[in-house]
Formats: C-alpha cells, sequence, structure tokens
C-alpha cells in the first residue's frame, strides 16, 4: 500500500484522469430530448434572440452592443490564454530540452519522462485548446455583429440571417469550451505546486462546473 501512495504517477494520473472524464462526459452528454446539458440547450435560447432582434427593426444598435460584449469578453480570454501560453513555455522548457537534449538523442539513451513535464505539457496544451477557440470564437462573434448592423426588414438582413444564428451559434459553442478549458489548468497548477492538492483541487472544479452546467429540461 505504501508503494503505491508513494508512486509519482499516481497523484498526476488521478489528476489528469478527472479532467478528462469531465471533458468526455461533456462530449458525449445528451445534445437532444427531454433533458440535455444546460449549455446545450441555450442555444436555443440564443437562436430565438438572434430570431427576436431580426423582427423588430430599431434593435440594430442594441444587438451589435451585445455582441460586442461577448467579443470583448472572448478577447480577454484568449489574451489571458496566450501570455499563460508564454509562461507556461518558459516553465517546461528546461524539462524538454533535458528530454530531446542532442547528448541523449545522439547516443540512443532516452531521458525517462517525469509526472511534472506530462503535466507541464497538459497545461500547454489546455492554454493552446482555450486561445484557440477563443481566438475563433472571436471571429465568428465579429461576422454575426456585421449582420445584426444590417437594418432589418431590408433584402440583404434577410439573405444573412440564417448565415448570422449559424455564426452566432459557432461563437458562443467555442466560447464555452474555451472557458472550461481554461478553468481546468486551475488542477494542473495546484498538481504542479504540490502533486497531492491536483485530485483534490481536481474534484473540486470537475464538481463545480458540473453543478454549474446543470441539466436542462426541456420544457413541453
Amino acid at each position: 500500500m505504501s508503494n503505491i501512495l508513494s508512486d509519482p504517477w499516481l497523484a498526476p494520473g488521478l489528476t489528469l484522469g478527472l479532467l478528462l472524464l469531465y471533458l468526455l462526459y461533456m462530449t458525449l452528454s445528451p445534445r437532444h430530448g427531454r433533458q440535455q446539458m444546460a449549455w446545450r440547450a441555450h442555444a436555443q435560447l440564443r437562436d430565438d434572440w438572434f430570431d427576436a432582434v431580426s423582427a423588430q427593426s430599431g434593435t440594430e444598435i442594441l444587438a451589435v452592443q451585445t455582441l460586442r460584449n461577448a467579443l470583448m469578453s472572448a478577447t480577454m480570454t484568449a489574451s489571458t490564454a496566450a501570455l499563460g501560453l508564454v509562461g507556461a513555455v518558459t516553465l517546461s522548457a528546461p524539462s524538454l530540452q533535458q528530454v530531446l537534449s542532442p547528448s541523449w538523442l545522439g547516443t540512443g539513451q532516452t531521458e525517462p519522462i517525469a509526472p511534472r513535464l506530462v503535466l507541464e505539457l497538459t497545461l500547454m496544451l489546455l492554454l493552446m485548446c482555450t486561445l484557440l477557440a477563443s481566438a475563433v470564437a472571436i471571429r465568428f462573434y465579429n461576422h454575426s455583429s456585421i449582420i445584426v448592423a444590417i437594418p432589418v426588414g431590408t433584402p440583404a438582413r434577410a439573405r444573412w440571417t440564417a448565415s448570422g444564428k449559424t455564426h452566432l451559434r459557432r461563437a458562443a459553442m467555442l466560447y464555452s469550451w474555451g472557458q472550461r478549458y481554461l478553468v481546468l489548468v486551475s488542477p494542473v497548477l495546484a498538481a504542479l505546486v504540490q502533486p497531492l492538492a491536483g485530485p483534490v483541487a481536481a474534484v473540486i472544479v470537475v464538481g463545480m462546473l458540473l453543478n454549474f452546467d446543470g441539466v436542462h429540461a426541456e420544457q413541453t
């Protein structure tokens, strides 16, 4: 028993395993039916909002301001992820250089991969996913804001309404995933500071995210 508890891979493995299970659960959660995750159900709310502002003349400025707020939020998330990624690369550079050292590669010997290096690579991966999701969300928010700025009732607005709803739906989905990736950085950082703190932080963070996501029962 003591040998298992002293295993350097145990705490990091539990931390990453919990995060992976959460991501799989969110990916495979029900898309349709009487019950589905709230973040999927909110897609209908955004569609209804877009339909409402597209049917009422004079809402163009309000719609653009609403999407601008969302765009700025995604921009802040992307900026935070970019800064964090630079720091993570700086943090893991010595370990990566040691593993990929030409002296080791030239002799055919390999440096054993340490749990800390795996945590550092996971940290970089989460920040990269956050940056990518948020950056693409900014692009879709920008497209949808241009469409809602077209005067209601014009042929151009009618022609681009369907595309605007699609852009908004994609932007919100990507923004949502970017936020989750950024929050999941916390347990990895805790594991880097103290390996045993990683699983505890993972349980807390995953529990909070599941509570926020909740289960939405469709109205009948």
